[in-house]
């Protein structure tokens, strides 16, 4: 860590900009009520009246909105679960063959969007698909009528895929908590005699709850998010209930409402989140040495169980589909590489890496002055700020639409008035809104990562610069992140990766004629075109793999690290 000589030693160079600490407060206070902007234009939009849409909606589609959506997250709710939490207690408690793998390859369905997989097996289960034609040439079937097999385009089958690509998160958190149970709680337990299902139910999976509970709460908020794989299986949601509303029917307003209905279920995930976590550091493992964990030696079925139990994830929602797609994109590559299809590329990587960047800044700025200041209002509007990431993608997309219209209208009238000149579309229909949006939906992602490697840094380095004559903002830039450069890295990483499959927000906010790899992929969809966005599906995928490989990568350092000092980081 740099000392007060080094920082004496650099004390010559000045940059000729600096900022007070109050400066510094006030601008990240500014920053999180614009960030917050969105959403408060969603509720008062709402407020207005909207007419007859509601109750024609009440009778007629708005039941089956609601009814299809809560079904939709009980199922995948239920999915994740139970496939997070099964993996997550194999890997930590449990020793066959193959679980040092198993360990990061359970995180590669996260590279996969939800969309996307349902693409892939649509082209395989589907009626013209590779499974169902060849039982038709193994069993001599000649018509649909002959047999039955599951139809994937359905309620069940979203469930199935959104299921598969999210367990990561319950996966990641459980596995985190079970990791942290206190090893003499568990060796008791075993002098005790309760075996691994009495120590599972009675002991670790009451003290990993609160985890699970938050990874359950962040695949549901993603559920709710998705509108792909829901518009393409035909599955009525309320995000599909927001599009037919605002598009469809014309009426900005009660799209607006729909819009705080899905609030309503993001505020009620996150109250449930935060209660199951009041007492989370109840359950920490509180130990100075770090002990491995009395462990489960499987044999014979048992073992091939938990073999299979973490194999079929990684089939379902990884190997198989990626199969596909690189199956398709091969047959369909002449037509898929198109000077159309690079242009979407550079759109995709331009607008990532600009919101990327944007995110960064605008962490750095809340985060440090939080580290200046302090206190519950600075703590306050930093959550507000992170709030654009709970938010569903359609939501947010209608929420920017607002101000950013009202503003462009009010001005362009203005400008009419005093000046007899039209201004036009400034920011609704054009890269700034599409930005904007981005920059708000994954501020949460860059913020977390910001926050947690400015703790790591000691509040002396600050005092010292302070001793020194330096400032705040000349600190920040000499200083802190130089030192916090790591956790920049995984942040803009992250949230380049995020912008390159978000679809909702894009399809509501993009410029006219104007694509990017998610809405080029969506609408080759949209009309049955699965070989023709098989290379845009694919090159997301495996841009998605660069952050899962990333913190594969980091979560076996972190592990080879602790077990290598003997203690708990």
């Amino acid at each position: 860590m740099a000392n007060a000589s080094t920082l004496a030693g650099f004390k010559g160079f000045r940059f000729g900009f600096d900022l007070p600490q109050k400066s510094w407060t006030l601008a990240s206070v500014f920053v999180a009520i614009l960030v917050a902007l969105p959403v408060a234009a969603v509720i008062w939009t709402a407020l207005r009246p909207s007419g007859d849409i509601w109750s024609h909606l009440i009778s007629t589609s708005l039941p089956g909105y609601v009814s299809t959506t809560l079904w939709l997250m009980l199922g995948v709710g239920t999915s994740v679960l139970l496939t997070g939490v099964t993996t997550a207690w194999l890997m930590t408690m449990c020793r066959f063959p193959g679980r040092r793998v198993f360990e990061w390859l359970l995180l590669l369905p996260l590279a996969f969007p939800a969309y996307v997989i349902a693409y892939a097996y649509t082209d395989l289960l589907e009626y013209s698909g590779a499974v169902q034609i060849f039982l038709r040439m193994a069993f001599d079937w000649q018509a649909p009528q002959d047999y039955w097999f599951p139809e994937i385009r359905s309620l069940g089958g979203a469930v199935t895929l959104m299921g598969v690509v999210l367990y990561p998160y319950v996966y990641l958190l459980a596995r985190a908590a079970f990791l942290e149970q206190s090893v003499n709680v568990l060796e008791v337990t075993r002098v005790l005699g309760h075996g691994p299902w009495r120590t599972f139910f009675r002991v670790s999976l009451p003290a990993a709850r609160p985890a699970i509970v938050i990874g359950v709460a962040l695949a549901l908020m993603e559920t709710l998010n998705d509108f792909g794989t829901v518009d393409f299986f035909a599955v009525q949601t309320m995000t599909a209930a927001l599009f037919d509303v605002w598009q469809g029917m014309g009426s900005l307003v009660g799209g607006a409402q729909i819009a705080t209905a899905m609030l309503a279920f993001v505020v009620l995930l996150i109250s449930v989140e935060r209660f199951s976590r009041r007492q989370q550091k109840v359950y920490q493992n509180v130990s100075s040495r770090f002990r491995e964990l009395p462990s489960y030696h499987l044999e014979g079925l048992p073992k091939l169980l938990a073999f299979m139990a973490c194999l079929l994830p990684i089939l379902i929602g990884f190997v198989i589909p990626l199969i596909v797609l690189i199956r398709l994109a091969v047959i369909y590559f002449d037509e898929s590489w198109t000077v159309d299809f690079r242009t979407y590329v550079l759109n995709s990587l331009m607008l990532s890496a600009i919101a990327a960047a944007g995110a960064l800044l605008v962490a750095l700025l809340i985060a440090y002055g939080q580290r200046l200041r302090g206190g519950r209002v600075i703590s306050f509007e930093a959550r507000i700020a992170s709030l654009g990431y709970a938010v569903p993608g359609a939501v947010l997309g209608v929420g920017v639409l607002i101000p950013f219209a009202y503003f462009d209208n009010s001005l362009d009238a203005l400008m009419r008035e005093m000046f007899g000149i039209s201004t036009g579309l400034l920011l609704s229909g054009t890269l700034v809104a599409v930005v904007f949006a981005y920059v708000v939906r994954f501020l949460a992602v860059a913020l977390g990562q910001v926050e947690s490697s400015l703790a790591k840094v000691s509040p002396s380095l600050d005092m010292a610069a302070r001793t020194l004559g330096y400032g705040a903002g000349e600190t920040l830039l000499r200083y802190h992140m130089p030192l916090i450069r790591g956790g920049m890295l995984t942040a803009v990483m992250i949230v380049f990766v995020d912008c390159m499959k978000e679809l909702p927000a894009t399809l509501i906010l993009r410029p006219f004629n104007f694509e990017t790899l998610a809405t080029h992929v969506y609408w080759f969809a949209s009309d049955e075109m699965l070989g023709e966005a098989a290379l845009g599906s694919l090159t997301i995928v495996l841009v998605g793999l660069i952050p899962v490989l990333f913190l594969s990568t980091m979560t076996a350092r972190a592990r080879s690290t602790r077990l290598s000092s003997g203690t708990v980081t």
